[in-house]
Protein backbone atom coordinates (compact mmCIF):
# COMPACT_ATOMS: atom_id res chain seq x y z
CA UNK A 1 0.00 0.00 0.00
CA UNK A 2 2.94 2.37 0.49
CA UNK A 3 4.83 3.04 -2.73
CA UNK A 4 7.89 4.65 -1.16
CA UNK A 5 8.38 1.87 1.36
CA UNK A 6 8.06 -0.73 -1.41
CA UNK A 7 10.73 1.03 -3.51
CA UNK A 8 13.06 1.40 -0.54
CA UNK A 9 12.51 -2.21 0.55
CA UNK A 10 13.37 -3.57 -2.90
CA UNK A 11 16.53 -1.48 -3.23
CA UNK A 12 17.59 -2.42 0.29
CA UNK A 13 17.10 -6.13 -0.45
CA UNK A 14 19.42 -5.94 -3.47
CA UNK A 15 22.05 -3.91 -1.62
CA UNK A 16 21.99 -6.04 1.53
CA UNK A 17 22.32 -9.17 -0.58
CA UNK A 18 25.59 -7.74 -1.88
CA UNK A 19 26.64 -6.86 1.67
CA UNK A 20 26.08 -10.45 2.77
CA UNK A 21 28.21 -11.65 -0.12
CA UNK A 22 31.03 -9.57 1.37
CA UNK A 23 30.15 -10.56 4.96
CA UNK A 24 30.91 -14.18 4.07
CA UNK A 25 33.85 -13.45 1.78
CA UNK A 26 35.84 -11.38 4.31
CA UNK A 27 36.01 -14.06 7.06
CA UNK A 28 36.57 -16.69 4.36
CA UNK A 29 39.68 -14.97 2.96
CA UNK A 30 40.98 -14.03 6.41
CA UNK A 31 40.76 -17.62 7.61
CA UNK A 32 42.53 -18.75 4.44
CA UNK A 33 45.31 -16.22 5.15
CA UNK A 34 45.68 -16.67 8.93
CA UNK A 35 43.98 -19.99 9.88
CA UNK A 36 43.04 -18.22 13.14
CA UNK A 37 39.59 -17.81 14.66
CA UNK A 38 40.91 -14.75 16.50
CA UNK A 39 41.54 -12.80 13.28
CA UNK A 40 38.13 -13.76 11.93
CA UNK A 41 36.68 -12.32 15.15
CA UNK A 42 38.93 -9.27 14.81
CA UNK A 43 37.41 -8.52 11.41
CA UNK A 44 33.93 -8.62 12.93
CA UNK A 45 35.16 -6.36 15.73
CA UNK A 46 36.64 -3.89 13.23
CA UNK A 47 33.45 -3.86 11.16
CA UNK A 48 30.94 -3.28 13.96
CA UNK A 49 32.66 -1.50 16.84
CA UNK A 50 32.61 1.90 15.04
CA UNK A 51 28.80 1.80 15.15
CA UNK A 52 28.98 1.73 18.95
CA UNK A 53 31.53 4.53 19.17
CA UNK A 54 29.69 6.76 16.68
CA UNK A 55 26.24 6.11 18.15
CA UNK A 56 25.78 9.49 19.88
CA UNK A 57 26.79 11.47 16.79
CA UNK A 58 24.82 9.24 14.40
CA UNK A 59 21.68 9.40 16.55
CA UNK A 60 21.82 13.19 16.77
CA UNK A 61 22.28 13.46 13.01
CA UNK A 62 19.27 11.18 12.45
CA UNK A 63 17.10 13.39 14.69
CA UNK A 64 18.43 16.71 13.37
CA UNK A 65 18.74 16.33 9.60
CA UNK A 66 16.89 14.87 6.61
CA UNK A 67 17.38 11.11 6.98
CA UNK A 68 17.07 10.48 3.26
CA UNK A 69 19.98 12.83 2.53
CA UNK A 70 22.06 11.20 5.27
CA UNK A 71 21.44 7.81 3.69
CA UNK A 72 22.38 9.05 0.22
CA UNK A 73 25.74 10.26 1.56
CA UNK A 74 26.51 7.20 3.68
CA UNK A 75 25.43 4.65 1.10
CA UNK A 76 27.56 6.40 -1.55
CA UNK A 77 30.56 6.34 0.79
CA UNK A 78 29.99 2.66 1.60
CA UNK A 79 29.94 1.92 -2.13
CA UNK A 80 33.33 3.60 -2.51
CA UNK A 81 34.73 1.51 0.38
CA UNK A 82 33.33 -1.67 -1.20
CA UNK A 83 34.95 -0.92 -4.56
CA UNK A 84 38.22 -0.13 -2.76
CA UNK A 85 38.20 -3.59 -1.13
CA UNK A 86 37.58 -5.16 -4.53
CA UNK A 87 40.44 -3.15 -6.09
CA UNK A 88 42.89 -4.12 -3.34
CA UNK A 89 42.12 -7.82 -3.77
CA UNK A 90 42.02 -7.63 -7.58
CA UNK A 91 45.56 -6.22 -7.81
CA UNK A 92 46.90 -9.08 -5.71
CA UNK A 93 47.19 -7.57 -2.21
CA UNK A 94 46.77 -10.32 0.39
CA UNK A 95 47.71 -8.28 3.43
CA UNK A 96 45.72 -8.83 6.63
CA UNK A 97 46.03 -5.22 7.75
CA UNK A 98 44.92 -3.76 4.41
CA UNK A 99 41.74 -5.83 4.54
CA UNK A 100 41.09 -4.93 8.19
CA UNK A 101 41.64 -1.22 7.43
CA UNK A 102 39.03 -1.22 4.66
CA UNK A 103 36.59 -3.25 6.75
CA UNK A 104 37.04 -0.69 9.55
CA UNK A 105 36.44 2.20 7.13
CA UNK A 106 33.22 0.56 5.97
CA UNK A 107 32.23 0.08 9.62
CA UNK A 108 32.78 3.76 10.39
CA UNK A 109 30.49 4.82 7.55
CA UNK A 110 27.92 2.21 8.54
CA UNK A 111 28.02 3.55 12.10
CA UNK A 112 26.66 6.87 10.83
CA UNK A 113 24.23 5.13 8.48
CA UNK A 114 22.42 2.68 10.79
CA UNK A 115 20.38 5.02 13.08
CA UNK A 116 19.16 7.02 10.07
CA UNK A 117 18.29 3.77 8.29
CA UNK A 118 16.31 2.41 11.24
CA UNK A 119 14.50 5.72 11.79
CA UNK A 120 13.80 6.12 8.07
CA UNK A 121 11.28 3.27 8.18
CA UNK A 122 9.11 5.39 10.47
CA UNK A 123 9.20 8.23 7.90
CA UNK A 124 7.62 6.14 5.14
CA UNK A 125 4.59 4.53 6.79
CA UNK A 126 1.85 5.61 9.23
CA UNK A 127 2.05 4.35 12.81
CA UNK A 128 -0.70 1.76 12.24
CA UNK A 129 1.59 -0.03 9.78
CA UNK A 130 4.85 0.46 11.68
CA UNK A 131 4.90 -3.07 13.14
CA UNK A 132 4.59 -4.64 9.70
CA UNK A 133 7.13 -2.21 8.24
CA UNK A 134 9.73 -2.96 10.92
CA UNK A 135 9.19 -6.70 10.48
CA UNK A 136 9.43 -6.42 6.70
CA UNK A 137 12.63 -4.41 7.11
CA UNK A 138 14.03 -7.26 9.21
CA UNK A 139 12.70 -9.75 6.66
CA UNK A 140 14.52 -8.15 3.73
CA UNK A 141 17.72 -8.06 5.78
CA UNK A 142 17.40 -11.75 6.58
CA UNK A 143 16.27 -12.68 3.06
CA UNK A 144 19.49 -11.02 1.92
CA UNK A 145 21.20 -13.08 4.60
CA UNK A 146 19.94 -16.16 2.75
CA UNK A 147 20.55 -15.01 -0.83
CA UNK A 148 23.93 -13.35 -0.26
CA UNK A 149 25.85 -16.31 1.19
CA UNK A 150 24.37 -18.64 -1.44
CA UNK A 151 25.66 -16.32 -4.16
CA UNK A 152 28.97 -15.93 -2.31
CA UNK A 153 29.40 -19.70 -2.08
CA UNK A 154 28.83 -20.08 -5.82
CA UNK A 155 31.16 -17.22 -6.72
CA UNK A 156 33.94 -18.26 -4.32
CA UNK A 157 33.77 -21.81 -5.59
CA UNK A 158 33.80 -20.82 -9.28
CA UNK A 159 35.69 -17.51 -9.63
CA UNK A 160 37.16 -16.52 -6.28
CA UNK A 161 36.89 -13.58 -3.84
CA UNK A 162 37.56 -10.77 -6.33
CA UNK A 163 34.21 -11.21 -8.08
CA UNK A 164 32.42 -11.47 -4.74
CA UNK A 165 33.85 -8.12 -3.61
CA UNK A 166 32.96 -6.53 -6.96
CA UNK A 167 29.35 -7.71 -6.73
CA UNK A 168 28.96 -5.99 -3.36
CA UNK A 169 30.14 -2.68 -4.80
CA UNK A 170 27.69 -2.91 -7.69
CA UNK A 171 24.80 -3.76 -5.34
CA UNK A 172 24.86 -0.26 -3.81
CA UNK A 173 23.52 1.14 -7.09
CA UNK A 174 20.10 -0.34 -6.30
CA UNK A 175 19.62 1.29 -2.90
CA UNK A 176 20.97 4.64 -4.12
CA UNK A 177 18.49 4.58 -7.01
CA UNK A 178 15.68 3.73 -4.58
CA UNK A 179 16.62 6.60 -2.26
CA UNK A 180 16.52 9.04 -5.16
CA UNK A 181 12.99 7.88 -6.07
CA UNK A 182 11.28 7.91 -2.66
CA UNK A 183 9.38 10.82 -1.19
CA UNK A 184 8.93 10.52 2.55
CA UNK A 185 6.51 12.08 4.97
CA UNK A 186 8.63 14.07 7.42
CA UNK A 187 7.28 13.75 10.99
CA UNK A 188 7.04 17.00 12.93
CA UNK A 189 9.48 17.06 15.85
CA UNK A 190 8.10 18.21 19.17
CA UNK A 191 11.13 20.33 20.07
CA UNK A 192 14.25 21.49 18.27
CA UNK A 193 17.52 19.91 19.29
CA UNK A 194 20.01 22.06 21.17
CA UNK A 195 23.24 21.62 23.04
CA UNK A 196 26.21 19.43 22.21
CA UNK A 197 25.97 15.95 20.70
CA UNK A 198 27.01 14.57 24.09
CA UNK A 199 24.21 16.45 25.85
CA UNK A 200 21.62 15.38 23.28
CA UNK A 201 22.63 11.76 23.64
CA UNK A 202 22.69 11.96 27.44
CA UNK A 203 19.06 13.11 27.35
CA UNK A 204 18.18 10.09 25.22
CA UNK A 205 19.93 7.75 27.66
CA UNK A 206 18.06 9.29 30.60
CA UNK A 207 14.82 8.93 28.66
CA UNK A 208 15.56 5.26 27.94
CA UNK A 209 15.94 4.55 31.66
CA UNK A 210 12.36 5.73 32.19
CA UNK A 211 10.99 3.15 29.71
CA UNK A 212 11.34 -0.44 31.04
CA UNK A 213 10.09 -1.94 27.78
CA UNK A 214 12.93 -0.29 25.84
CA UNK A 215 15.48 -1.40 28.45
CA UNK A 216 14.31 -5.03 28.29
CA UNK A 217 14.42 -4.94 24.48
CA UNK A 218 17.98 -3.65 24.57
CA UNK A 219 19.11 -6.27 27.10
CA UNK A 220 17.72 -9.07 24.92
CA UNK A 221 19.50 -7.62 21.87
CA UNK A 222 22.80 -7.47 23.80
CA UNK A 223 22.45 -11.13 24.83
CA UNK A 224 21.84 -12.16 21.22
CA UNK A 225 24.74 -10.02 19.97
CA UNK A 226 27.30 -11.21 22.53
CA UNK A 227 26.41 -14.89 22.89
CA UNK A 228 24.53 -15.92 19.73
CA UNK A 229 25.44 -13.76 16.76
CA UNK A 230 29.17 -14.71 16.62
CA UNK A 231 27.97 -18.03 15.20
CA UNK A 232 28.11 -16.27 11.82
CA UNK A 233 31.90 -16.15 11.90
CA UNK A 234 32.12 -19.71 13.20
CA UNK A 235 30.39 -21.11 10.10
CA UNK A 236 33.66 -20.46 8.25
CA UNK A 237 35.68 -22.30 10.90
CA UNK A 238 33.25 -25.21 11.17
CA UNK A 239 33.11 -25.60 7.38
CA UNK A 240 36.91 -25.64 7.12
CA UNK A 241 37.99 -27.60 10.20
CA UNK A 242 34.97 -29.56 11.53
CA UNK A 243 32.83 -30.48 8.53
CA UNK A 244 35.68 -30.20 5.95
CA UNK A 245 33.45 -28.92 3.14
CA UNK A 246 34.07 -26.56 0.20
CA UNK A 247 33.10 -22.89 -0.24
CA UNK A 248 29.76 -23.77 -1.82
CA UNK A 249 28.67 -25.78 1.23
CA UNK A 250 29.97 -22.98 3.46
CA UNK A 251 27.59 -20.67 1.61
CA UNK A 252 24.74 -23.11 2.18
CA UNK A 253 25.42 -23.06 5.94
CA UNK A 254 24.84 -19.31 5.90
CA UNK A 255 21.82 -19.73 3.64
CA UNK A 256 20.31 -21.84 6.42
CA UNK A 257 20.57 -18.88 8.81
CA UNK A 258 18.72 -16.64 6.39
CA UNK A 259 16.18 -19.30 5.47
CA UNK A 260 15.24 -19.77 9.13
CA UNK A 261 14.71 -16.04 9.46
CA UNK A 262 12.50 -15.92 6.38
CA UNK A 263 10.41 -18.83 7.65
CA UNK A 264 9.95 -17.10 11.03
CA UNK A 265 8.89 -13.75 9.56
CA UNK A 266 5.16 -14.61 9.15
CA UNK A 267 5.04 -15.62 12.82
CA UNK A 268 6.45 -12.25 13.87
CA UNK A 269 4.36 -10.04 11.60
CA UNK A 270 1.23 -12.07 10.93
CA UNK A 271 0.35 -13.27 14.42
CA UNK A 272 1.03 -10.08 16.36
CA UNK A 273 -2.65 -9.72 17.27
CA UNK A 274 -2.69 -13.22 18.80
CA UNK A 275 0.77 -13.54 20.36
CA UNK A 276 2.24 -10.72 22.41
CA UNK A 277 5.79 -9.49 21.87
CA UNK A 278 6.71 -10.67 25.36
CA UNK A 279 5.46 -14.18 24.62
CA UNK A 280 7.37 -14.37 21.33
CA UNK A 281 10.65 -13.52 23.06
CA UNK A 282 9.83 -15.81 26.01
CA UNK A 283 9.69 -18.74 23.56
CA UNK A 284 12.30 -17.75 21.01
CA UNK A 285 15.20 -16.63 23.23
CA UNK A 286 15.81 -20.00 24.96
CA UNK A 287 15.07 -21.83 21.69
CA UNK A 288 17.73 -19.69 20.00
CA UNK A 289 20.28 -20.56 22.67
CA UNK A 290 19.47 -24.28 22.43
CA UNK A 291 19.88 -24.19 18.64
CA UNK A 292 23.28 -22.48 18.90
CA UNK A 293 24.44 -25.24 21.27
CA UNK A 294 22.98 -27.91 18.97
CA UNK A 295 24.96 -26.55 16.02
CA UNK A 296 28.16 -26.58 18.07
CA UNK A 297 27.61 -30.23 19.02
CA UNK A 298 26.29 -31.38 15.64
CA UNK A 299 27.71 -34.78 14.61
CA UNK A 300 27.76 -33.95 10.91
CA UNK A 301 27.21 -31.23 8.32
CA UNK A 302 23.53 -31.96 7.72
CA UNK A 303 22.59 -31.87 11.41
CA UNK A 304 24.42 -28.54 11.65
CA UNK A 305 22.48 -27.25 8.65
CA UNK A 306 19.14 -27.97 10.32
CA UNK A 307 20.33 -26.42 13.59
CA UNK A 308 21.25 -23.22 11.74
CA UNK A 309 17.74 -22.95 10.31
CA UNK A 310 16.43 -22.85 13.89
CA UNK A 311 19.19 -20.39 14.85
CA UNK A 312 18.10 -18.07 12.03
CA UNK A 313 14.45 -18.29 13.06
CA UNK A 314 15.29 -17.54 16.69
CA UNK A 315 17.50 -14.62 15.73
CA UNK A 316 14.84 -13.01 13.53
CA UNK A 317 12.14 -13.46 16.16
CA UNK A 318 14.11 -11.99 19.06
CA UNK A 319 15.76 -9.13 17.17
CA UNK A 320 12.72 -8.12 15.12
CA UNK A 321 10.34 -8.33 18.10
CA UNK A 322 12.58 -6.33 20.44
CA UNK A 323 13.33 -3.79 17.70
CA UNK A 324 9.60 -3.41 17.07
CA UNK A 325 9.00 -2.95 20.80
CA UNK A 326 11.52 -0.11 20.92
CA UNK A 327 10.13 1.49 17.74
CA UNK A 328 6.56 1.33 19.05
CA UNK A 329 7.30 2.53 22.60
CA UNK A 330 9.77 5.36 21.95
CA UNK A 331 8.56 8.95 21.76
CA UNK A 332 9.07 10.53 18.34
CA UNK A 333 11.14 13.40 19.71
CA UNK A 334 14.02 11.07 20.68
CA UNK A 335 13.55 8.28 18.13
CA UNK A 336 16.85 8.62 16.28
CA UNK A 337 18.96 8.90 19.42
CA UNK A 338 17.24 6.04 21.27
CA UNK A 339 17.57 3.79 18.24
CA UNK A 340 21.22 4.80 18.05
CA UNK A 341 21.59 3.80 21.71
CA UNK A 342 20.01 0.42 20.97
CA UNK A 343 22.25 -0.04 17.95
CA UNK A 344 25.29 0.87 20.06
CA UNK A 345 24.32 -1.81 22.58
CA UNK A 346 23.83 -4.53 19.96
CA UNK A 347 26.74 -3.62 17.68
CA UNK A 348 29.03 -3.27 20.69
CA UNK A 349 28.02 -6.66 22.09
CA UNK A 350 28.35 -8.48 18.76
CA UNK A 351 31.99 -7.62 17.85
CA UNK A 352 33.08 -7.96 21.47
CA UNK A 353 31.48 -11.40 21.63
CA UNK A 354 33.04 -12.33 18.29
CA UNK A 355 36.50 -11.26 19.44
CA UNK A 356 36.26 -13.03 22.80
CA UNK A 357 34.77 -16.21 21.37
CA UNK A 358 37.37 -16.23 18.59
CA UNK A 359 40.16 -15.94 21.16
CA UNK A 360 38.69 -18.72 23.30
CA UNK A 361 38.21 -20.96 20.26
CA UNK A 362 41.91 -20.70 19.41
CA UNK A 363 42.64 -22.15 22.88
CA UNK A 364 39.92 -24.72 23.57
CA UNK A 365 38.43 -25.23 20.10
CA UNK A 366 35.30 -24.01 18.30
CA UNK A 367 32.89 -26.70 19.51
CA UNK A 368 33.11 -26.04 23.28
CA UNK A 369 33.26 -22.29 22.69
CA UNK A 370 30.04 -22.08 20.69
CA UNK A 371 28.30 -24.73 22.82
CA UNK A 372 29.12 -22.80 26.00
CA UNK A 373 27.76 -19.56 24.56
CA UNK A 374 24.56 -21.30 23.47
CA UNK A 375 23.99 -22.95 26.84
CA UNK A 376 24.52 -19.66 28.69
CA UNK A 377 22.00 -18.01 26.37
CA UNK A 378 19.57 -20.87 26.96
CA UNK A 379 19.90 -20.48 30.74
CA UNK A 380 19.38 -16.72 30.67
CA UNK A 381 16.41 -17.12 28.34
CA UNK A 382 14.77 -19.59 30.72
CA UNK A 383 15.46 -17.32 33.69
CA UNK A 384 13.88 -14.29 31.99
CA UNK A 385 10.96 -16.26 30.60
CA UNK A 386 10.11 -18.54 33.53
CA UNK A 387 11.43 -16.98 36.73
CA UNK A 388 11.00 -13.30 35.76
CA UNK A 389 8.11 -13.29 33.24
CA UNK A 390 7.04 -9.73 34.09
CA UNK A 391 10.28 -8.45 32.57
CA UNK A 392 9.42 -9.64 29.06
CA UNK A 393 5.81 -8.42 29.45
CA UNK A 394 7.18 -4.86 29.33
CA UNK A 395 7.93 -5.36 25.63
CA UNK A 396 4.17 -4.82 25.12
CA UNK A 397 4.17 -1.33 26.68
CA UNK A 398 2.25 1.28 24.61
CA UNK A 399 3.68 4.17 22.60
CA UNK A 400 4.94 7.09 24.67
CA UNK A 401 2.78 10.02 23.59
CA UNK A 402 4.38 12.54 25.96
CA UNK A 403 5.96 15.64 24.51
CA UNK A 404 8.47 15.95 27.34
CA UNK A 405 10.46 18.93 28.48
CA UNK A 406 11.79 21.40 25.98
CA UNK A 407 15.18 20.37 24.72
CA UNK A 408 16.33 23.93 25.13
CA UNK A 409 15.44 23.84 28.80
CA UNK A 410 17.71 20.91 29.55
CA UNK A 411 21.26 22.12 29.14
CA UNK A 412 24.42 20.17 29.89
CA UNK A 413 25.90 20.77 33.33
Amino acid sequence: RHRDFAIFWTGALASNTGSWVQNLTVPYVLYQITESAFWVGAATFAQFIPAMLLGPLAGSLADRYDRRKILLVTQSAMAVAAFALWAVWAVGVRDLWAILALVTLSGVIAGVNIPAWQSFVNDMVPRDDLLSAVTLNSLQFNAARAFGPAIAGLILNAWGPSWAFLLNGISFVFVLFALMLVKVRVPARATPLSGTVRAQFARAVRYTRTQPGIVVGMVAAVLVGFLGNPIQQFTVIFAEDIFEVNALRLGILNVALGLGAVLAAPLVSGWDQLISRGTLVRISLPAYGAAVAAFALSPNYWFGLVALVVVGAGFLTVISTTNTAVQVIVADRVRGRVLAFRIMAFTGAYPLGALIQGSIADVIGPRPTVAGAGLILLGIGLYMGVLRPTLLNRLDDPHDESVGPSAAAVQPS
